[in-house]
């Protein structure tokens, strides 16, 4: 099984590629030292686009011709994705001229002088053509639909006020921020009717243009609540959802007719184990007063390593005592009550350390670095804790309600991937991901094969921006290396190539081997992104606390386990199949749904929120989307 890029185009979606190496000789060390990053970068270490060019003068070769590039010209470069300015959605207003319908108007005059009371709100509908309104353009058709149909009655106003039902959907948009929504976007002003006023159009008026107002907040917190107030792909070209289409249609029916018209609405908001988790902590942090709180503060300016000594092993030994669990201070409890205030970082300490490091999943080493001060501080604020949850609420929209009861679920800031069967977490490992400027995307699809004993097939990211510039100073750089090259399909000498002329339609590939980027195996969901799970021969990054060093794709700590998993096998059997040496794929008996996720707070497989680093700032992108959507909404007639 081979994956060969066939396009510059295509290259440009592969997140499998990076954009600096050292400059240094090409004989110097080897790509896998270079993709592992084995080699200490130094001050030499530049961009691509920046190195001198390799030789001079074009080759004869079978690669593509120069098409008029100076060969004395910069190096080209592969870019990534990058983010955007959110564009909010147009808002258009509503064709309420289609709601005046003559037979409806004529009707209306016969009855108003007969002083039916029941007439009252046939008379209000005249003055729904007079009212304004800005909305989406689905929120838009919904209300065209309901009010363009004269036998539909108002929902929200009865007579000559408006009834309990518009103010038990109040009361729910006005708690919009319990499900991490903004309440001031869903708004209504209450019509400001004076009793006294004997002017009845004055009154219909304004109890219409009301009527229309809350229906529409009502439809656009429902179309919210499902599938999130921003548009994931206007946020970066790392975003990759298809946006759920939310049915209106029947919102505003259900509405006038079911029993408790707040419940209803309510009822919209997702219902799952992980959304209700986000739910009730956002709820739980909201109601706390962490204003008060005492935060201890843990000020280290390198890395502590046992032995040393710091006045900061005091507030360390405190915030352990404080964000410890339970079962941690019951087995340290003799140290932590003889703690007399000594700057030596003893045995003992070192041990708490190590026990509180290996329970919060870091490298239990007792090296005390950012991550493990971060832990044991309780890491962000009440405030941040707030923030992570309000965005985590708006992404877990963007993927299906249910999870489904078997599926994989990878979460970049946690750096680490989760299997669940019949709903129940059952598998968990370390990943490493993409760096920040090699990031892995955000998106979810279906796990369709395991492949033992891969090939590579190289990038063309990284054929242009890293191997490049060494195949410019020897062209014989990829056949020393033992990487099979090809030219529109045909196998050709890397030496034979010009590597000064275009690489469209220059494939490279890695035969298996021990020393093989992909290690052992890789899993598969075929995506536009070329991003999959698989093994690698650089585990030494497992140990690390931040693994945020891949090319994009998501490497696996155990990748046996994995691959049995989502094949429903043994770990046995999957090294029998490795052990054949032979490249081959092995279909799973079902699809896996799996999501590719970024989740800066998400619950764990027992419900607890965890809170996690934002390692590529995507966070501050959705919150940039937010105010913009607000201002936009805010800013409707």
């Amino acid at each position: 099984m081979t994956f060969v890029l066939k396009s510059a185009a295509s290259a440009l979606a592969i997140s499998c590629g990076v954009a600096v190496m050292s400059a240094v000789p090409a004989h110097a060390y080897t790509l896998m030292d270079m993709l592992r990053g084995d080699r200490q970068r130094t001050q030499s270490t530049i961009f691509m686009d920046q190195m001198p060019p390799g030789r001079v003068g074009s080759r004869s070769g079978v690669g593509g011709s120069l098409g008029g590039l100076d060969p004395e010209a910069p190096l080209p470069k592969v870019s990534g994705p990058r983010y955007y300015t959110y564009k909010t959605e147009t808002l258009q207003f509503v064709d309420t001229g289609r709601f005046a319908d003559p037979v409806v108007t004529g009707a209306v005059a016969d009855v108003s002088g007969s002083g039916d009371a029941s007439a009252e709100p046939a008379v209000q509908r005249r003055f729904l053509a007079q009212a304004k309104v800005r909305a989406n353009a689905d929120v838009a058709k919904a209300l065209e639909a309901y009010y363009g149909d004269s036998r539909n009655p108002l929902v929200w106003v009865e007579g000559n006020q408006i009834n309990d039902r518009a103010k038990s959907a109040m009361l729910v948009l006005a708690d919009a921020s319990f499900v991490g929504l903004d309440p001031a976007d869903y708004a209504v002003q209450t019509p400001d009717i004076d009793p006294a006023n004997p002017d009845p159009a004055f009154r219909d008026r304004a109890l219409t243009q009301f009527e229309l107002d809350l229906s529409a907040k009502v439809l656009a917190f429902v179309q919210d609540t499902v599938r999130g107030r921003i548009d994931p792909n206007k946020i970066s070209g790392y975003h990759d959802f298809q946006r759920k289409v939310v049915n209106l249609a029947p919102v505003l029916k259900l509405s006038r007719m079911s029993p408790d018209v707040g419940a209803y609405i309510a009822s919209r908001s997702p219902d799952s184990p992980q959304f209700q988790a986000l739910k009730a902590e956002l709820a739980k942090l909201r109601a706390a007063d962490g204003g008060n709180e005492e935060r201890i503060v843990v000020s280290l300016d390198r890395l502590l390593r046992p032995g040393d000594s710091s006045p900061e092993i005091a507030n360390i030994v405190k915030a352990i005592g404080k964000h410890g669990s339970e079962t941690l201070k019951t087995d340290h409890a003799a140290t932590l009550a003889a703690y007399a205030g000594s700057i030596d970082y003893s045995p003992d300490i070192v041990s708490l350390v190590e026990d509180f490091q290996k329970e919060r999943g870091l490298k239990p080493d007792g090296v005390i670095g950012q991550a493990t001060v971060r832990a044991m501080t309780g890491g962000d604020t009440n405030a941040s804790k707030i923030d992570k949850l309000v965005v985590a609420m708006e992404q877990a929209r963007w993927l299906p309600e249910d999870l489904g009861s078997r599926y994989v679920m990878i979460n970049q800031p946690a750096y680490m991937v989760y299997y669940h069967n019949d709903g129940k977490e059952q598998l968990s490992m370390r990943v490493v991901v993409g760096g920040k400027n090699n990031q892995t995307y955000f998106f979810d699809d279906e796990i369709e094969t395991v492949e033992f004993n891969p090939f590579w097939g190289v990038p063309q990211s990284i054929i242009i921006n890293e191997m490049l510039p060494k195949l410019r100073s020897d062209p014989n750089y990829l056949d020393q290396l033992g990487y099979e090259v090809e030219v529109n399909g045909h196998a050709v000498a890397s030496s034979s190539v010009d590597w000064y002329g275009s690489t469209n339609n220059v494939s490279v590939r890695q035969p298996p081997s021990s020393d093989n980027a992909l290690g052992e195996l890789k899993i598969l969901f075929p995506n536009s992104h070329a991003i999959y799970m698989h093994d690698t021969p650089s585990k030494s990054f497992f140990k690390r606390d931040m693994r945020a060093l891949s090319h994009g794709c998501v490497r696996l700590a155990d990748p046996r386990a994995m691959a049995a998993a989502v094949l429903g096998t043994t770990v046995d059997d999957v090294a029998k199949q490795i052990a054949s040496g032979q490249n081959h794929a092995v279909r799973v008996p079902q699809k896996i749904p799996v999501y590719v996720s970024y989740f800066t707070a998400w619950p764990n497989k027992d419900g607890v929120v965890e809170y996690f680093d934002d390692v590529y700032g995507r966070d501050a992108y959705v919150d940039k989307a937010f105010d913009a959507t607000s201002k936009a909404r805010g800013a409707q007639i």
